[in-house]
């Protein structure tokens, strides 16, 4: 779905922000894209949604330059982005005014996610709180039925049942022929949900695996010392929560925060474990 090749970007001309990036993407995945805060997160999906342009290199989306912002693509893409208005209309006014971009808009859909999402349909959207309004635009953003869906911090603002009520639902909207991009800083709200991690560090990818071939190849688990097998450990209550090469072929669940603090704080010793 995605193709990008030898991406360079950056917002100054001496200062590239992407050098050389390049990557694909596929439909029937939900790709966690973590990293740290300036890392390039929100850039680098605005530059798939073709709200940013390249410096050099290239960018395939469904078969399109997203650059040129052409209308068969972006009815198949939606944007979730951080930051976002919404005008001072009830949601029936909201998505008179706004489902017509999007062919496959599924009304009853919409309809059954602000239920599940227990939002008070007949207020107006500029008096809801903000964790109200990001679910509204959750659920309008999956009721477009685009085949690629970017979110960019969508949990932020939301308290820990609608945390849950998320994770449930993305679990649900993922199909054979849709891709899903899920940017944020707070790992853990991806346990559970995503398939795949990609981590921005350094100007370029710096790990892109499916949490099964991440979990064949390293092990989380907690040990009481650490020694030389240890990739990375943070201290805990009963000794170390660690990261170690899955040499013995252990089953262990995947710890995103763990592997993210790895990543960045171990990188050499990681690097030749996925390539």
């Amino acid at each position: 779905m995605i193709k990008i090749n030898n991406l360079n970007f950056g917002y100054r001309k001496n200062q590239l922000l992407f050098k050389n990036m390049s990557m694909q993407l596929s439909t029937g995945h939900i790709y966690g894209l973590l990293g740290k805060n300036g890392a390039g997160k929100s850039t680098l999906l605005k530059n798939i949604a073709g709200l940013v342009y390249a410096d050099s290199g290239s960018m395939d989306v469904m078969g399109y330059d997203p650059s040129k912002r052409q209308p068969a693509l972006l009815a198949e893409i939606c944007f979730i982005p951080e930051e976002f208005y919404l005008p001072s209309v009830k949601i029936d006014a909201f998505v008179k005014a706004n489902a017509g971009f999007y062919p496959n808009f599924d009304h009853p859909y919409f309809t059954a996610l602000l239920a599940e999402f227990d939002i008070p349909v007949a207020q107006k959207l500029i008096d809801m709180s903000y964790g109200q309004k990001k679910k509204v635009i959750i659920a309008f953003g999956l009721a477009t039925q685009a085949k690629l869906v970017i979110m960019d911090e969508p949990t932020n603002g939301l308290d820990i049942p609608s945390k849950a009520q998320f994770r449930k639902i993305m679990a649900s909207a993922l199909t054979d022929d849709r891709c899903i991009i899920i940017s944020t800083h707070q790992v853990r709200d991806l346990d559970n949900l995503i398939d795949t991690v990609i981590m921005l560090d350094e100007n370029k990818v710096a790990l892109k695996a499916s949490v099964e071939e991440i979990t064949n190849k390293l092990c989380f688990k907690r040990v009481k010392e650490i020694d030389d097998k240890v990739i990375y450990a943070e201290p805990s209550l009963a000794g170390y929560n660690a990261v170690l090469q899955n040499f013995h072929d252990e089953d262990s669940k995947l710890d995103l925060e763990l592997l993210f603090n790895a990543v960045l704080a171990e990188k050499n010793k990681l690097k030749p474990i996925f390539n």
